[in-house]
């Protein structure tokens, strides 16, 4: 579904000078599979994304392909969502949840029955009427996420989706996002910081080096499905497996702080 061969990324500094922020990178995501990106701040994983959410071009050498053909921003099948929330304040959560399909084209008597059956499926069919501003972040968070799976996304973009959220509502809202997804298992590509999150949500979690970003090692999550995050984390295989991504992933987070700190002192 996803492939991206050879990529390399540079841009330009506010001095002008050239920064490259992705080297080499090479991984597929299979049809349905769930991915997810880890790495050390600055590293590239939200540059990797965009490219294949087709916001920014592949540089040569370098290709992705989505669905066999270059990316293309809106493409209709892939959905993108982001840490916040992003409502409009001045619609209610039943209208937020529809507008994905509204800009798309589809008509009020279709769109509205499937943001009422996402908003049912996270849980918020009594708060239809809601606007934004009487909503808790969770909740916020569930509508977005309604409005994302409403339009029912064969490839679904997640860029650090729940890290705006405490601990105890982020495992809520992660298991409302799995009952989702594994109705419509959309292929997934996710980017956090969080590796709980990774091991929970994902098929396999790639972890990324220090910029310039290249995939370090591939782990993959043995851990049966369908998945309860609260009862995951008194598993002891899901433990084992957060030590072993850890072990490929605290070099580079030390490493990055350390360049960080070098550059400030610069």
């Amino acid at each position: 579904m996803i492939t991206v061969s050879g990529l390399n990324h540079t841009f330009e500094s506010d001095e002008g000078a050239p920064v490259t922020a992705l080297t080499d990178i090479d991984m597929t995501v299979g049809d349905g599979e769930f991915i997810a990106i880890v790495g050390p701040s600055g590293c590239g994983k939200t540059t990797l994304l965009n490219m294949i959410a087709g916001l920014e071009h592949a540089q040569v050498p370098g290709a992705v392909t989505v669905d066999g053909k270059p990316p293309r921003a809106g493409a209709r099948g892939v959905g993108y969502m982001l840490s916040r929330d992003c409502l409009l304040p001045s619609r209610r959560a039943l209208a937020n949840a529809a507008l994905g399909l509204e800009v798309q084209g589809v008509s009020k008597g279709k769109r509205l029955p499937a943001a009422r059956a996402a908003l049912a499926a996270v849980g918020l069919s009594a708060f239809e009427q809601a606007y934004p501003a009487q909503l808790s972040q969770g909740m916020r968070q569930r509508v977005a996420l309604a409005r994302v799976f409403a339009t029912a996304p064969r490839i679904l973009l997640l860029d650090e989706p729940f890290s705006a959220l405490d601990p105890q509502t982020r495992i809520s809202v992660q298991d409302a996002f799995l009952g989702l997804w594994q109705e419509q298992r959309s292929t997934v590509v996710l980017v956090t910081h969080d590796l709980q999150e990774a091991i929970v949500l994902a098929d396999r979690v790639l972890v990324m080096s220090r910029r310039p970003g290249r995939i370090k090692a591939v782990h993959k999550v043995d851990l049966p499905r369908p998945r309860v995050a609260a009862d995951l984390h008194s598993d002891p295989s899901f433990h084992e497996l957060y030590d072993r991504v850890w072990l490929d992933l605290k070099d580079e987070v030390v490493a990055a702080n350390s360049d960080m700190l070098t550059r400030s002192a610069g």
